[in-house]
Parts: C-alpha cells; sequence; structure tokens
C-alpha cells in the first residue's frame, strides 16, 4: 500500500538512497514530473540519478522539473536550499524555476506515468541522505497520482506559489486503507487545523518529529492536551531540532504577537518528553545535519511530508499524505521513538527578561 523507506543520521549510505531514487526513475515508461526544493547532485554518489534520467529520456519518457530558487529571505525554517540554478538547468530535461517570493516551493516528490507518487522529507543532496533524519514514502495509486499531476500543473503553468495548492483533499482508498493528500498554501490553514483535531481526538498516543513547532493551531492544542492531567490522556512525545527552535524562539521575541508561542512550547515541553537534536547551524559550507523528518502520528493517524507544523509552511508549497493506517502507525511511532531516544531532552533557551 504504502512502501516507506526511514533515513537516520549515520543509518545509510548516500549512494544507497541515490540507487533507491534511480531505481524508481528507471521504471518510467511516459512520464515524470518532478517537484524538489533541493536538487545538488554534483557528488559521485548522485551519478545514478543522473543516468536515469537521461535513460528516461532516451526511451522518449517526458521528464519535468519544477524547483525552488532562493533569494536570500531570512527564515529560521526551512534552510535555504544549496543547488544552483545553472546546475539544475544543466540537467537534460524541462525545467521550470520557482521563485522562492515570498514563499518556498518546498516540495519533494515525483509522479512517475500517472500511476505512482514518491513524496516525504527527503531532498536530493548527499547530507540529506546520510546526516538527516528523514522519509521516502512510495504509493501506487492513479486516483493520488493525478491530484499531485494537478498540483504540478499548477506550478509548471504558473510558476507562482501563491496560487498553487487548490487540489481536492478528500479521501481516497486506497488497497483499503483511507489516504487524503494535502497541499498548500491553497489548504494551509485546513492542514493545520486537520492536524490540530486529530490530535485532540488522540486517546493513546502522539508522536511528532519536526525540524520546528510553531503552527498556531498545532502548538496551542500540543500545549492544552499535555497540560490536561485526566485520566485517559493520550501519552505524547516527540523530537525537535534544537538549534532551530532556539533560532525561531530568539524570532519570536522579536514580534510581540507571538509570545504566547513561546509560553505554549514551553509548557509543551515541561509536560510531556520531548527530545532535541543540536544540529549544526547553517551556513553554506557546513555540515547539514538536520532533524529534518516531518512526522505526526496521532493513535492509527499518520501525517507525512514536506510540511514543518509551521506557520511559514501553511504558506508555502507543500504536500503531505494523511493515512489511517494502524501497521504504519506502530512504525511511524516507533522510528519518532527511535529518533528520540539519540537525543537528550529538548532544553530551551532562557526565559527572556522582563522590561523595567
Amino acid at each position: 500500500m504504502v512502501n516507506v523507506t526511514l533515513l537516520r543520521d549515520g543509518g545509510q549510505k548516500a549512494a544507497s538512497v541515490a540507487a533507491e531514487l534511480a531505481s524508481f526513475i528507471s521504471a518510467a515508461k511516459q512520464t515524470l514530473e518532478l517537484a524538489l526544493y533541493d536538487v545538488h547532485l554534483v557528488s559521485e554518489n548522485a551519478a545514478p540519478i543522473k543516468v536515469s534520467l537521461a535513460e528516461a529520456l532516451a526511451r522518449n519518457v517526458r521528464v519535468r522539473l519544477v524547483y525552488n530558487v532562493d533569494f536570500g529571505k531570512a527564515i529560521a525554517v526551512p534552510r535555504p536550499p544549496i543547488a544552483k540554478p545553472e546546475l539544475v538547468e544543466a540537467l537534460p530535461v524541462e525545467t521550470r524555476a520557482i521563485p522562492g517570493v515570498p514563499d518556498l516551493m518546498h516540495h519533494k516528490y515525483i509522479v512517475r506515468d500517472g500511476e505512482t507518487v514518491l513524496t516525504g522529507s527527503t531532498n536530493w543532496t548527499d547530507d540529506s541522505w546520510t546526516r538527516e533524519e528523514n522519509l521516502i514514502a512510495v504509493v501506487s495509486s492513479k486516483a493520488l497520482a493525478a491530484r499531485y499531476q494537478q498540483n504540478f500543473e499548477e506550478l509548471w503553468e504558473r510558476p507562482d506559489v501563491a496560487h498553487s495548492g487548490h487540489v481536492d483533499s478528500a479521501p481516497i482508498d486506497v488497497d483499503g486503507h483511507s489516504i487524503r493528500p494535502w497541499f498548500t498554501p491553497g489548504h494551509g490553514a485546513a492542514l493545520a487545523h486537520r492536524i490540530a483535531r486529530r490530535l485532540g481526538q488522540a486517546q493513546r498516543r502522539i508522536r511528532i518529529a519536526s525540524p520546528v513547532l510553531t503552527s498556531g493551531p498545532i502548538l496551542g492544542t500540543l500545549a492544552e492536551l499535555s497540560a490536561d492531567n485526566s485520566q485517559g490522556r493520550a501519552d505524547i512525545a516527540g523530537v525537535l531540532d534544537a538549534t532551530q527552535i532556539a533560532e525561531v524562539i530568539e524570532q519570536w521575541r522579536t514580534r510581540p504577537h507571538t509570545g504566547w508561542k513561546e509560553s505554549a512550547l514551553r509548557s509543551l515541553i515541561e509536560h510531556a518528553s520531548f527530545s532535541g537534536k543540536r544540529s549544526t547551524p547553517w551556513n553554506p559550507e557546513s555540515v547539514h545535519d538536520y532533524m529534518h523528518a516531518k512526522v505526526v502520528v496521532a493513535d492509527d493517524a499518520v501525517f507525512l511530508g514536506s510540511f514543518n507544523l509551521s506557520r511559514s509552511g501553511e504558506s508555502n508549497a507543500e504536500n503531505v499524505l494523511e493515512i489511517e493506517d494502524a501497521e504504519l502507525a506502530e512504525r511511524l511511532a516507533t522510528f519518532v521513538d527511535e529518533i528520540r531516544g539519540a537525543y537528550p531532552p529538548l532544553e530551551l533557551p532562557g526565559a527572556a527578561k522582563e522590561r523595567s
């Protein structure tokens, strides 16, 4: 139904992940639509992907790629892509550059032959494949692929993030499981409230993996749930990127209207078990070792994709799959627990000093 590959910091080689992506591409017979935030295929590890794209073109497969063009906006997350437009344009495929102005084209998906979708949180860089926690999901469904193709055509025909994401989010049956595809910014607010609602309905467990946690509906719901001491409260735990969380808190402190979010996050961390990965602060030449997975588990419901559970993510071009599947939920809850077990409890920066 849904085939998932889980990536851990130091848990696999870049060549093996590149080979998996190349294998997916190699099966194409007619079309490939790629929407990729960060494409950096300059290392030897990425060679199989470039070969598979060239071979697809030789088979008369139409290959189209949309990608984000960075413009230097000062944001804490997502991190700026390291891809250079001239290198992407040098790939032997049709391309469209999507200006990340003011919001990002943050997808990481492929649609193959209008039948199969590959998506998740994984960018196409060596560090994404080896030094970050990430996820790749593959789903075979013509109905689901059609939704992704519609989103792709929005961006292809009009390279403007703000006018994309207006794709039906109604459930699709895939092998007896309900899957709802969500695209932003068209459904950005609706997605945040949907996740919050499912969290509020959870009876047994909630697991969160996200670089940051700034979406108001989601953060507020988690803070409220974690502070509830009544019997039957769901077990709440998760993992965030401690470095990026600290940067976000600094940003909140410059914006008085977001002060409540710091209080909500402190309450959540006080009442629930959250770990924090101390990733390397970003610069173009540093290792990029973020806690980069984006997973929400609420009982037997799963949300996975490119959405960082952030306020800015509601305005970016993102995609998320909401899946009802007890087995997948158990596997991803275990994945989150394994990640958080690898890092220390999340510590937030000291409280801001009161102004006199």
